[in-house]
């Protein structure tokens, strides 16, 4: 184990500003942001003293909610610079995903953009802290949420919303903290300390807050960046999400410590990702299949020149065999990369390399990345299985996380007592064939139906519901809502999308809702939801969508 590096994400980005101060750093292509890394590790240790003079202390909780902007960045260096915790919000949120998600969290201090498309944070965060407008920046107080203290608005106005400190007043703030208090606090972070919290999309309850320590994610993006063979002279763009692993550690790890300069866009659309590409000479890109799917099928591609491109990652759904090929082909990415994981494992458990045959780069998601144990496992005795069986996948090694955030329980059911974490995915180089739990991947993004059912239970005219994933073509997979309604009750099903539109994330409204008179059950009572998704399958003519997925 001694290449591991056992090290604070802090002192790895002083330590590549102290090797490489005049190389750039991050470069956005849509708005005036370039940095080196001396420049940048110098902004972060700013907005850091501009949290600790907020009150921030160590271990504290800071939830960012923001799409890949350099604010986004910032925070999380910040944050890792004083031993506060980054907690992560999905930017398709809305109130009621937010109030579950800082309350459950613990946050302190809420960093927050305008909008992410028709989402207005600032309308959704006054309408969950309706008194927000009459406190002082770092006083507020609210019952519901006991711990928040601050919102931070980094949007793109001069003025922040009453309540609200403006993200330009941390500059300032700064100031008031002395140097050497800080260097203090600095220097008493340990590689072991948590830094930052995933919502994870898990198969049973609600989201659960996956707790990573520096250790856990500064070698996780070693040992991914070390498989696509990362240098100082690569340049990545990054397209996936910052509040998702893809984007946080496949990403930005990989290229901290590798060194590789960084070019962010902030919401993924083809053009933004192909200009970014062809203007910056980039050499990689990670994306999920949609996302080059995208790319490929634009009127414009064409255009571009894509000769610089070398390598990067397609994971989060199955990857189509001639999506994969044009890629190489067309986007000249013949080193590209494909890997697995979930976000308890940091995330990445198995991953192919730039040396791997195309076919073994298509048709598996690699071996297992080093310091790391693998195995599948008959998940009903627990026994090991051989070669070509199908089972449930385990992991064990230094990528594991230090468990869920107050949830003990939650944490025993994934980790066993030799730390073996149990993946609910079947696998077997290794191929997924399937999950074993319900959670629904559309376009890469896990949804969990319970979190939807839990929603859908509200409105007054359902009695009950079972939402279920169905076969897709462009996203692998889509959600489905059938509903039983209460006697005498009417339902459209405009309106159940709605119903859901209007509080939840975009990507978990249902594609399609069927209303039906009971569910299928076996003996015990226990719903079928396999049976309902064959049905469901036949009910909806997606036969062909079907067969693509178990070719």
């Amino acid at each position: 184990m001694d290449d591991m590096m056992n090290i604070t994400v802090s002192k790895l980005l002083e330590q590549v500003a102290k090797q490489y101060p005049d190389d750039e750093a991050v470069k956005f292509t849509d708005r005036d942001y370039r940095r080196t890394w001396k420049e940048f590790n110098e902004e972060a240790e700013t907005i850091a003293k501009g949290f600790l003079a907020m009150g921030i202390q160590k271990g504290d909780h800071v939830a960012i909610w923001a799409t890949n902007v350099p604010e986004w960045m910032l925070t999380f260096f910040a944050c890792t610079k004083i031993g506060a915790v980054l907690v992560t919000v999905n930017t398709a949120y809305k109130v009621f995903e937010l109030e579950y998600l800082l309350r459950q969290s613990d946050s302190k201090m809420l960093v927050m953009i305008d909008n992410f498309k028709q989402n207005n944070y600032v309308d959704i965060v006054n309408e969950l802290c309706p008194t927000l407008k009459d406190a002082k920046p770092g006083e507020y107080s609210n019952p519901m949420l006991p711990y928040l203290k601050t919102v931070v608005y980094a949007g793109s106005k001069q003025t922040a919303p009453s309540g609200m400190l403006h993200w330009k007043e941390l500059y300032q703030k700064a100031q008031e903290i002395d140097d050497k208090d800080f260097r203090t606090i600095y220097n008493s972070v340990d590689p072991q300390d948590i830094c930052n919290m995933q919502y994870t999309s898990g198969t049973t309850g609600f989201p659960k807050g996956v707790m990573l320590t520096h250790y856990n994610i500064v070698n996780n993006g070693k040992a991914i960046g070390d498989c696509m063979k990362f240098t100082h002279n690569d340049k990545l763009c990054i397209v996936v999400p910052f509040f998702h692993c893809f984007g946080m550690v496949l990403a930005m790890m990989a290229c901290l410590t590798h060194s590789t300069a960084m070019v962010p866009v902030d919401v993924y659309s083809p053009v933004k990702v192909m200009d970014a590409l062809q203007n910056e000479k980039c050499t990689a890109v990670h994306g999920v299949p949609t996302m080059f799917i995208g790319m490929l099928e634009h009127p414009d591609f064409d255009k571009y020149d894509f000769s610089h491109m070398r390598t990067g990652i397609m994971a989060g759904s199955p990857c189509p065999i001639k999506v994969m090929e044009q890629v190489v082909e067309k986007m000249n990415m013949r080193e590209i990369t494909i890997t697995y994981g979930q976000t308890e494992a940091s995330p990445a458990t198995t991953m192919t390399t730039t040396d791997d045959s195309l076919e073994l780069r298509v048709s598996t998601v690699g071996r297992a990345m080093p310091h790391v144990e693998t195995k599948i496992i008959d998940p009903e005795t627990g026994e090991t299985l051989g070669a070509g069986q199908t089972g449930e996948f385990c992991s064990r090694g230094y990528n594991t996380m230090k468990g869920y955030y107050k949830m003990e329980e939650a944490t025993r059911q994934v980790i066993d007592k030799d730390g073996w974490l149990h993946s609910g995915d079947q696998k077997g180089y290794y191929k997924i064939t399937g999950r074993m739990k319900d959670m629904i991947i559309r376009g890469g993004e896990n949804i969990y139906p319970k979190e939807i059912e839990e929603f859908l239970y509200t409105n007054p005219s359902i009695s009950d519901v079972q939402v279920i994933g169905v076969p897709s073509k462009r996203y692998g997979e889509e959600i489905m809502a059938c509903v039983i309604l209460k006697e005498g009750c009417t339902l459209t099903e405009e309106e159940v999308k709605d119903f859901v539109r209007s509080s939840m994330a975009r990507h978990k409204v249902p594609s399609f809702v069927a209303f039906v008179d009971g569910f299928p059950m076996n003996a015990a009572g226990k719903i079928q939801k396999f049976k309902l998704r064959e049905w469901a399958v036949e009910y909806l003519n997606l036969q062909e969508a079907a067969s693509i997925e178990t070719a």
